[in-house]
């Protein structure tokens, strides 16, 4: 999918709206790399128009050696002899102004058919993994856990990553990171049979470092509409757009929660060490094993994991028959950075759970996954930021509640 790359975020939504769904935006050239880094598949760079000229020019001229199929199109305020002849000198496909989104949509389209003739058509072909965060017992903090691990595999924008909250009842992912969704998981109710990805596109909320968010319902009375076959629609849609989908659970084997671990690849497990928790889990694996998900493919996360306790990590591997993935120790920086909205692998890269979570979704994709570079982070927040009460959805800026409205209803049946 095409990746747009403007230090403005407003620019990068403008451009987004003129791509097709499932692009990527970024805030600067190096986490274009990253994101390139992972996408061998990846046959367009759109470069904004407030990306400074000559940084332009240097990222044309490195894709023309390093990836030849991938076409650039630079967006100009203005275009000039000057800013033609030196853009395809340094190799760029197509230059366009930046108020005709018609050119640019033309652009793209030529750009698909050149990949494809070099190519093939497979090429562009994507499904993400689903991966699922889970613990039979509440309070052992399994969302804190889902939104780091969904940040560490997103990786600033390297990778294009989905974080669903299916706690449906009481999902807390939206208030952890401080976004305000005007739309969720509930307003896709009723369309289980249509759902595309631009449908649900329209559903997600977007977090500062390009991380997507399904929200759960703003009430509890809606979890009982939210039909297992929907769920499984939605994990499955979201694979055509996404290199990994992260799924936050109930703490509780319901029917919707049953429905995710069907479609799951990896599975996360979250304990902490005391003696009720060790035996909820000791049972969930049971189940699990019972109903034959993830066989292979669990991965045991002791949170909370403080020697002091008594119960060690050898006994818990003991106790449970499985080995430790992952140990994240009791800090009170962890609330803290939850309190603040940043989360811990984003505020304090170096700190011990950011290192664990990196490692443990390191492990999940088979991948290194590098810490982020506080300064970008730094630069798309102030960029990113919104105010409170605010929608943010498309990268970039909020979009208004009239107007997102008037999309949901033009694709939905919102049953009330």
């Amino acid at each position: 999918m095409p990746i747009v790359v403007d230090p403005e975020s407003g620019s990068v939504a403008t451009l987004l709206h003129s791509l097709p769904t499932g692009s990527q935006g970024v805030e600067s050239a190096e986490r274009m790399r990253g994101w390139l880094a992972h996408h061998p598949e990846e046959y367009i760079v759109v470069l904004g128009p407030h990306l400074e000229l000559d940084e332009a020019l240097a990222v044309c001229e490195e894709l023309r050696i390093s990836r030849p199929t991938v076409s650039v199109v630079l967006v100009r305020e203005g275009l000039d002899a000057a800013v033609l002849r030196a853009a395809m000198k340094a190799g760029a496909r197509d230059v366009v102004e930046d108020a005709d989104a018609d050119a640019l949509v033309a652009a793209v389209g030529r750009a698909y058919q050149l990949f494809v003739a070099l190519r093939g058509p497979a090429g562009a072909v994507r499904r993400g993994s689903v991966v699922t965060v889970f613990s039979p017992k509440g309070g052992v903090g399994k969302t804190t856990v889902a939104v780091n691990l969904a940040l560490a595999l997103n990786e600033g924008g390297a990778r294009r990553v989905c974080l669903v909250d299916l706690d449906l009842a009481f999902g807390d992912v939206a208030i952890t990171m401080q976004l305000f969704p005007s739309h969720s998981i509930e307003h896709a109710i009723g369309a289980e049979d249509s759902l595309d990805l631009e449908q649900l596109d329209a559903l997600l909320t977007r977090q500062a470092d390009s991380l997507m968010v399904l929200a759960a319902p703003a009430h509890p009375d809606v979890r009982e509409r939210v039909s297992p076959h929907l769920v499984t629609s939605v994990l499955r849609t979201l694979r055509e757009g996404f290199d990994h989908i992260v799924v936050d659970t109930a703490p509780a084997f319901d029917e919707q929660v049953l429905a995710a671990l069907d479609e799951t690849d990896e599975c996360v497990i979250v304990a902490t060490l005391d003696v009720p928790t060790l035996k909820n889990v000791k049972v969930a694996l049971e189940t699990l094993d019972l109903l034959g998900i993830a066989a292979d493919h669990r991965h045991l996360l002791l949170n909370r994991a403080d020697d002091a306790v008594g119960l060690s990590a050898e006994k818990v591997e003991s106790i449970l028959g499985m080995r430790v993935a992952a140990r994240v120790s009791s800090a009170v920086e962890i609330a803290a950075s939850t309190n603040t909205g940043t989360p811990i692998v984003v505020d304090r890269p170096e700190h011990q759970a950011s290192e664990a979570l990196r490692q443990l979704a390191a492990d999940l994709i088979g991948d290194v996954v590098e810490p982020p570079d506080v300064s970008l982070h730094l630069a798309a927040s102030t960029h990113a930021s919104t105010p409170s009460g605010a929608h943010p959805a498309r990268p970039g800026v909020p979009r208004t509640a009239d107007t997102d409205d008037e999309r949901v209803r033009s694709r939905f049946r919102i049953r009330r």
